[in-house]
C-alpha cells in the first residue's frame, strides 16, 4: 500500500476520532459542523456553512460543467441504553474503531471527505465535484439535506454515503408515517351503549394486515404496511371509548408514489387517516447509469435497500453506497473496521476515476 494512502487513511481515521469525541445529535450538530469547517478551510478549501451542513466545491469548479455531489452526515441518534463503552471516547481495538456514529455515518463521512480532497485540485475533471456533510438525517428533518441542496449549484447525480459494506443500493423503499383516528361514540360498558372505537379500529387495522400491493418490485419486494401503535385517551374500565387512534408505519417500493399508496389506504379504511409528511419518496437509480456500471466493472454488487436515508429526499439519481455494516447501525457500542475506511477511500476514489477523467 502506497505511503500517500496510508497518509490519508491515517488522517480519516484522526478526524472520525475527532467526530466522535464531538456530541452531535440530530438538531445539536453545531461542534461537528465547526470542526469540519475548520478542517476543511485549514487545509485551502473554500467551505459555506448553512445551519449545521458544511459544503464545499472543488477548486477548479467549472459551471459549464455536470456536477456530481458527495454527501454523507454527520448526527448522530442518542446513544443506546445498552452501552457498555464512553459512546464519546474512541477506541480502537483488535482493528475496530469504537464510538457513537462510527459506524453510520462517520465512517463513509471521512472516507468521502478524503475522496473530494483527492479530486480537490484536478484540474480538467469531465465533472464538477461539491461536497456536502449533512445535518438531521437520522429525523430526515427539514434543515440537513433539503437546506443544503438550495445553496449548491445544480446537482446532475449523486453518491450518499451510508454503510452498505461498498455495496450498491440502487434503490430505496420510501417511508410514509399515518396517524390513523377511528370515532365512535362514548357510552357506558356495562349498559352496551356507545359506539365501540376500538372495534372500528380493529376491522381497519384487519384490512391493513391482509391487504397486499400488486406490483412487487424486483429490486425492493412488495410495499408493506404495519401497525406499531394503538391506544385510547379513555383509561376508565367501564366506558366504551369514542377514539381510537393508531399509527401506520408504510414502507413503499420504487413501483409506487407515496400519494398512490395514501389515496388506497383512504380508500379502504374508515378511520381518518392523517399522514405525517410525504417528503420520503423511494427512489431508483438506473442499472446503466454511469456510476453504476462504474460499479459493476469494478465486481460491486446491486441491491434493493429496505432503509431511507437522504437520497429520498433528492430530486435526482443517487447511488446510495459506503463502509460499514447497516446492520451495526445504532447499536451499543457501535464500531467500523479502520481497514474498511481505507477500503472505501479507495474504491469512492476508483469509482470516481471511471466518471471523471
Amino acid at each position: 500500500m502506497s505511503n500517500q494512502t496510508d497518509t490519508v487513511h491515517k488522517e480519516a481515521i484522526e478526524v472520525l476520532s475527532e467526530l466522535i469525541r464531538l456530541p452531535s445529535f440530530s438538531k445539536d450538530e453545531g461542534q461537528t459542523a465547526s470542526y469540519l469547517t475548520k478542517n476543511l478551510f485549514d487545509k485551502g478549501v473554500e467551505v459555506t456553512r448553512v445551519g449545521n451542513n458544511v459544503l464545499a466545491k472543488n477548486k477548479f469548479f467549472d459551471e459549464a460543467r455536470p456536477t456530481i455531489l458527495l454527501n454523507s452526515h454527520h448526527d448522530t441518534v442518542k446513544p443506546n441504553i445498552n452501552y457498555t463503552r464512553d459512546p464519546f471516547l474512541p477506541t480502537i481495538e483488535e482493528g475496530k474503531l469504537y464510538g457513537l456514529g462510527s459506524n453510520d455515518a462517520g465512517g463513509c463521512l471521512v472516507s468521502l471527505m478524503m475522496t473530494f480532497l483527492h479530486f480537490y485540485s484536478e484540474e480538467n475533471l469531465r465533472y464538477n465535484l461539491v461536497f456536502a456533510a449533512t445535518a438531521e438525517e437520522e429525523i430526515s428533518g427539514a434543515h440537513g439535506i433539503q437546506d443544503a441542496l438550495m445553496y449548491l449549484p445544480s446537482v446532475d447525480f449523486a453518491i450518499v454515503g451510508e454503510p452498505t459494506m461498498m455495496q450498491m443500493a440502487v434503490a430505496e423503499r420510501g417511508l410514509m408515517v399515518l396517524d390513523c383516528v377511528a370515532k365512535g361514540k362514548a357510552g357506558h360498558a356495562a349498559r352496551e351503549e356507545g359506539d365501540n372505537a376500538i372495534y372500528k379500529a380493529m376491522k381497519d387495522i384487519d384490512w391493513i394486515k391482509g391487504y397486499q400491493f400488486e406490483n412487487i418490485s424486483a429490486l425492493l419486494g412488495s410495499a408493506k404496511m404495519s401497525v406499531t401503535s394503538i391506544e385510547t385517551e379513555n383509561k376508565a374500565h367501564n366506558v366504551v371509548p369514542a377514539e381510537c387512534r393508531f399509527v401506520v408505519d408504510v414502507r413503499v417500493n420504487e413501483l409506487y408514489t407515496l400519494e398512490d399508496v395514501l389515496k388506497t389506504i383512504k380508500d379502504n379504511l374508515q378511520s381518518e387517516v392523517i399522514p405525517r409528511s410525504t417528503r420520503l419518496k423511494s427512489s431508483a437509480i438506473a442499472l446503466d447509469h454511469p456510476l453504476v456500471k462504474a460499479g459493476l466493472a469494478l465486481d460491486k454488487t446491486y441491491y434493493g435497500s429496505p432503509t431511507t436515508s437522504d437520497k429520498a429526499l433528492m430530486p435526482f439519481p443517487a447511488l446510495k453506497i459506503g463502509p460499514g455494516d447497516s446492520a451495526r447501525s445504532h447499536m451499543a457500542n457501535e464500531y467500523i473496521y479502520v481497514d474498511e475506511i481505507r477500503n472505501g477511500i479507495i474504491d469512492y476514489i476508483k469509482l470516481l476515476e471511471q466518471v471523471l477523467l
